[in-house]
């Protein structure tokens, strides 16, 4: 298999403005008739125009509606390759046989449980038609289906449904779908067979009616009642936090038990498997309540970022996928405890994604080639990439990152886009607002290199902080050390610095937050790195830009005794910290920390280290004594 390197992009030489499908389903086959507007590219050189297309037995090709003679196209194994496309806006139609029955990819269209499904993410509508089945390229879809109407009843597609009825053949039928805005074909989606639905409606803020439909197996409907309230949520948080507002007349879900994916996010017609729909609210925890309730969110949200405004190419896979996490994530926060569900999300980035960054797959969150794009969907895309948005909140602020979202937005709402362009509107929102605020840039933002920032997308592996500290009791001042360092991974030996949000704050002996105040910093400076008290009372923000930094705190009341330091708060970056900390001092963070995920995590090495020394038949008197008057007066 040849690799596909990023540096080898470029724009195809003919955009596609609309794909008209017509697609009748018989039992041992089905036939695909494609029509394709297509005109040459004004940013790209012309030359052959490459369609892809595997498992496919074309039955008819023209132009203009003319057929096209055999020696103006070449059939390639997975492509047809047009020889001397005409310079001008012209239509490609294409017939093809197609067998989903015997489909057992599970890509493009197949069969399972006697229902017809797509999956066409990342590379499957090939599998369907001829097209360039690229995400670079957007298209308004219109699509006629076709099938026996007992086999099946409903028809399903994107966009808005526009018509349906009998077809001369009393025992078939079809349904025709619109979706008026721009898309990628793997995007495209259709479900065919035997369903039952639950419908309910949403208002939009701008008072539109939006018909909800969640289609299931036949017997499902009374177990749909918690996903149809959390798509309602989602829709509803979209447009309250980011004033994003659904833009078609109907939303609907599939819900089945033989999808091959957990979900995707289809334009319109999302189909997920039924373990992610389906609970009784009898029997279902609360875990697989919440799992339901983020996942419907995270497909509901990609209707923006992900759909709206897609990928150039699939190196900017977590353009879509990072972003679009983090979205669930800070949804997931809102509706319950944010603290439980941070610290969940950083368990998991621990087990899983840090393992992947320190094993011989480790890659950046835009690799730069790769040879099979769905060995692509890795928690170092996701996971990783959702960490590393955050953490720009975290440096930009909350303000200066809602204003960047919507200037992204603003500029490439109907396009496909890349990290960097999302990284530059978020750059060119904070110059703005630094310009309006003046040199010391305004509450809430820390000066830092965009340019260096950009290294998170390309650089390898999970940084390491080491932090060393001295105090000096008779002038209530204390140093910190701050090293960072990236491990080498394959095909990276040398690392750079990245720019690392270090949220931290002092805890006074009485367990009180402390003032937390740098050596010759004026007072906006400090101001402005000063968080929010969701992050823990008094929590500072150091910008970790370089390979050793020493920061001195000043201003604490002379003591024997320094402060305990509470780091990391927030998990602040997706990073591995090294720090000496007294026995004493964790489990004062335990009783008295201010930050949630500090203070668990304080409690996680305590107990572990009891496990341990339990284990090896140890008792740690101090320790164990030290656990219970720390819960006790948490409790208390």
């Amino acid at each position: 298999m040849s690799l596909v390197r990023l540096a080898d992009y470029s724009p195809s030489p003919f955009v596609l403005d609309r794909t008209d499908l017509t697609v009748q389903i018989f039992e041992d086959h089905s036939l695909v008739a494609a029509s394709l507007q297509c005109r040459p590219n004004p940013a790209a050189s012309a030359g052959p125009f490459h369609l892809c297309g595997e498992g496919l037995e074309l039955l008819e090709l023209r132009l203009d509606g003319e057929l096209l003679a055999p020696d103006t196209y070449r059939l390639e194994p997975g492509a047809l390759v047009l020889l001397a496309p005409p310079q001008r806006p012209f239509r490609l139609e294409s017939l093809v046989r197609i067998h989903p029955e015997t489909n057992s990819s599970l890509e493009g269209l197949y069969v399972s449980g006697g229902m017809v499904t797509s999956q066409c993410e990342a590379e499957g509508f090939r599998r369907i038609t001829y097209h360039p089945d690229r995400p670079d390229l957007l298209s308004r879809f219109r699509v006629r289906i076709e099938a026996d109407r007992e086999r099946c009843p409903v028809l399903l597609s994107n966009g808005n449904g526009i018509g349906a009825g009998p077809l001369e053949d009393p025992a078939r039928h079809y349904a025709i779908w619109d979706d008026p805005f721009p898309k990628p074909s793997y995007l495209f989606a259709l479900v065919a067979g035997q369903l039952e639905e639950v419908r309910d409606s949403f208002t939009t803020a701008s008072g539109r009616q939006v018909a909800l439909r969640i289609h299931v197996e036949p017997g499902d409907c009374a177990y749909t009642a918690h996903a149809m309230a959390s798509l309602k949520r989602s829709m509803a948080w979209d447009e309250q936090v980011y004033g994003l507002e659904y833009d078609l007349d109907e939303f609907n879900i599939v819900a089945v038990r033989h999808f091959n994916m957990g979900a995707m996010e289809n334009k319109s017609l999302n189909i997920f498997n039924s373990k992610l729909v389906l609970a009784d609210a009898a029997t279902a925890t609360d875990g697989e309540l919440e799992r339901i309730e983020s996942v419907i969110a995270h497909e509901y949200f990609h209707n923006w970022t992900g759909n709206r405004i897609t990928c150039r190419d699939w190196f900017q896979l977590s353009l879509k996928e990072g972003l679009t996490v983090f979205r669930d994530a800070c949804f997931t926060a809102d509706l319950h405890s944010a603290a439980v569900k941070r610290i969940e999300d950083v368990s998991f980035l621990r087990n899983s994604q840090f393992r992947e960054d320190a094993g011989p797959t480790a890659h950046p969150i835009q690799p730069d080639q790769y040879e099979a794009i769905d060995n692509f969907y890795t928690t170092t895309i996701y996971e990783k990439g959702a960490e590393v948005i955050r953490a720009l909140q975290t440096l930009l602020g909350p303000d200066r990152f809602m204003a960047g979202m919507a200037l992204y937005v603003q500029r490439h709402d109907g396009t496909a886009a890349t990290c960097d362009d999302f990284l530059q509107a978020m750059e060119d929102a904070s110059s703005a607002a630094a310009i309006a605020n003046g040199p010391d840039g305004g509450p809430g933002q820390a000066p830092f290199a965009f340019a260096q920032f950009r290294r998170w997308y390309h650089q390898a592996g999970t940084p390491r902080l080491e932090i060393e500290r001295h105090w000096d009791g008779e002038a209530g001042s204390l140093r910190l050390t701050v090293r960072q360092h990236t491990p080498p991974t394959p095909g990276q030996a040398d690392k750079q610095p990245l720019v690392i949000p270090l949220v931290l704050g002092l805890v006074g002996q009485a367990g009180q937050p402390l003032p937390v105040h740098l050596a010759g910093e004026t007072a906006p400076q400090a101001a402005a790195c000063q968080l929010d008290p969701a992050w823990g009372q008094a929590s500072r923000l150091l910008v970790i830009d370089q390979a050793e930094q020493t920061f001195q705190l000043e201003g604490l009341e002379p003591h024997s005794h320094p402060p305990a330091l509470s780091v990391l708060r927030g998990f602040s970056a997706p990073v591995r910290l090294s720090l000496e900390r007294p026995l004493a001092e964790l489990l004062h963070l335990l009783a008295c920390d201010s930050d949630p995920f500090a203070r668990w995590d304080a409690g996680q090495s305590l107990l572990r280290q009891a496990v341990l020394e339990r284990a090896a038949g140890a008792v740690n008197e101090a320790l164990e004594e030290g656990l219970v008057a720390a819960f006790e007066q948490i409790l208390a």
